[in-house]
């Protein structure tokens, strides 16, 4: 079992922090340690995989197929299994995951403590909503089932709870079937941000999937302009010969100088991508290419340079949405902090995770490059904006809320601080995150 101390981060390079690394080998040395959190594929942005004050477990090599159901679609792994690796398995099968991230490269385990989201259509939920059962490795190392049924409430306190109510060992998963490894891609333009609400409101363009990409530095009437984009698997049977598809992996193999990315450059990539996607024609294109466009780009944060990046994500309720995230634009613009990632997508009903970040309404979510301290303050003023219409900012994104901020967007943290002090009662199971925004105390 591997044991050092090294530098950490997540995968937008911020915060940098010194920890302890306990790498176990096989299933049977992954234990709990007096102050831990377990760290996947480090897909998370900011501190939530970090621990300054113990030790991070890496579970990169748990990463067994244990079941596999062909004929249901219910698999069970071990939690350090990547979404890449699952993927390889199960679609040949006719097989794909209900829901999905915007990456290939995460863990299992990851995706259920941060009960992620994707481009699944958003009646589907998040990623807890077919999680049939896991095991939770609480202090002590005793092991607890947990699914809806069997120690439920400390499965709705884990889905979403970022790791510290105990480590997530193995888990069952419930797929969807695949008709097809195709897809059917139309990009719809909108010329701001009132015709995107339009746009995604209504049931013509409510296909499988839907996102839309928005040009973060467009102000006045054009506030928001962006692109829609909808699309569904081919029908099985359907398949077709001439695909679009990305042959070539690009990889940034250094870490790019700082200022790079800037909004100079942000204008001219929003420009042309803007122009790229201008037709009003359906793309057909294999899946990865679609869910997974960055995958392509390996390394693809080192553009942001050393100082690395931020990505704020929040969600509104549905009935302040518009009104919030336009607000949110407009004080973004202002400041003149570029933004390559402006996504916005639209969430059904929540599940009872108690720290589940996805609720009914819209996320938006945006990548800024971190070159001084001022962008905190704007951060800070964007978090008003979501407190007062009351929306929360996604922890897993996180890497500067504030603790009576993190308080205020989460109603239901003393439930789940109810639920950890029966599972952890000496918070043996902490991070970073968890001291910068005093959770489990």
């Amino acid at each position: 079992m591997t044991n050092t101390i090294q530098p950490l981060s997540g995968w937008n390079h911020y915060p940098i922090q010194p920890c302890k690394i306990i790498r176990p080998e096989r299933y049977r040395e992954l234990q709990a340690q007096p102050s831990c959190i377990a760290r996947g594929q480090g897909r998370s942005y900011g501190d939530a995989a970090l621990n300054t004050k113990g030790a991070v477990l890496l579970t990169e090599r748990l990463n067994r197929l244990l079941a596999f159901d062909k004929h249901a679609g219910i698999l069970q792994a071990e939690a350090g299994i990547t979404l890449a690796e699952i993927l390889a398995v199960i679609v040949p099968h006719g097989w794909f995951l209900s829901v999905t991230p915007g990456t290939q490269f995460t863990s299992l385990g990851g995706c259920i403590a941060a009960d992620v989201h994707g481009k699944n259509h958003h009646h589907a939920g998040s990623f807890g909503n077919f999680i049939l059962n896991f095991e939770l490795i609480l202090a002590g190392n005793t092991r607890l089932i947990c699914s809806p049924t069997e120690n439920a409430d400390a499965f709705w306190a884990t889905i979403g709870g970022m790791g510290l109510t105990g480590i997530i060992g193995t888990a069952t998963i419930k797929l969807m079937p695949l008709p097809s490894t195709q897809m059917a891609v139309k990009s719809i333009a909108a010329a701001n941000l009132e015709q995107i609400f339009t746009l995604l409101a209504d049931p013509v363009y409510d296909d499988t999937y839907t996102v839309a990409w928005i040009d973060t530095l467009a102000t006045g009437s054009n506030l928001g302009k962006g692109i829609i984009m909808t699309a569904h698997h081919l029908p099985a049977g359907e398949s077709i010969t001439t695909v679009k598809t990305f042959n070539r992996k690009l990889t940034i193999p250094t870490i790019c100088p700082d200022g790079l990315l800037n909004k100079y450059t942000s204008k001219l990539f929003n420009a042309f991508y803007y122009r790229q996607q201008l037709r009003n024609t359906i793309t057909i294109v294999n899946y990865p290419q679609y869910f997974y466009p960055l995958d392509s780009i390996a390394h693809w944060n080192r553009l942001y340079g050393k100082k690395g990046f931020v990505q704020y994500q929040c969600v509104i309720p549905e009935q302040h949405s518009f009104v919030a995230i336009k607000a949110l634009l407009e004080k973004l613009t202002q400041a003149g902090y570029p933004s390559f990632l402006g996504v916005l997508k639209r969430f059904g009903a929540s599940n009872p995770g108690l720290l589940s970040f996805p609720m009914s309404g819209y996320t938006l979510a945006l990548d800024i490059p971190l070159k001084d301290q001022a962008l905190f303050h704007l951060l800070d003023a964007l978090d008003a904006i979501v407190l007062q219409y009351a929306g929360r900012v996604y922890l897993a994104k996180d890497a500067r809320l504030k603790p009576d901020i993190f308080r205020a967007m989460y109603p239901n943290y003393p439930h789940w601080l109810k639920q950890k002090q029966l599972l952890d009662p000496e918070n043996h199971f902490t991070s970073s995150l968890a001291e910068r925004l005093q959770i489990g105390y």
